[in-house]
């Protein structure tokens, strides 16, 4: 490993902890606040950390080939988010199956931080193709 591959890795790292730890207090505190007698299908601490592990897998990809010389990372970026699409939908199949009763909360719940997380990772990815 290069120390360009381990200083960004480390700078990303520091970046998404901090967002995860920021979006989950904000997260828990509407729950609390404007939820109380919802029922979560997942816990928010479950949810947060499928999107954590997930982008932090897809972005080390796109970093390493990157750091290694490969300079078309498109095509990974594209099937990262395919398999992270893939593993939204398993990581929800137990609550499809389940037929729940707030269907619209516990989306909200899943999809609104996908959404960010989704956003923050194109972001990152971006700025790491735009140094060169």
């Amino acid at each position: 490993m290069n120390n360009l591959f381990k200083k960004r890795e480390l700078n990303f790292l520091v970046q998404l902890i901090v967002l995860s730890a920021l979006l989950f207090g904000i997260h828990a505190y509407l729950n609390l606040h404007f939820a109380k007698n919802a029922v979560l299908f997942f816990p928010l601490w479950h949810i947060y950390m499928f999107h954590l592990v997930t982008v932090v897998i897809i972005y080390t990809l796109i970093n390493y080939r990157e750091s290694i010389g490969k300079i078309e990372v498109f095509n990974a970026f594209v099937l990262g988010m395919l398999l992270k699409m893939v593993l939204a939908m398993v990581f929800l199949l137990p609550w499809i199956l389940s037929k729940p009763e707030q269907k619209a909360y516990d989306l909200a719940n899943f999809f609104v931080p996908y959404f960010i997380f989704l956003a923050f990772e194109v972001y990152a990815v971006t700025r790491l193709l735009q140094k060169k």
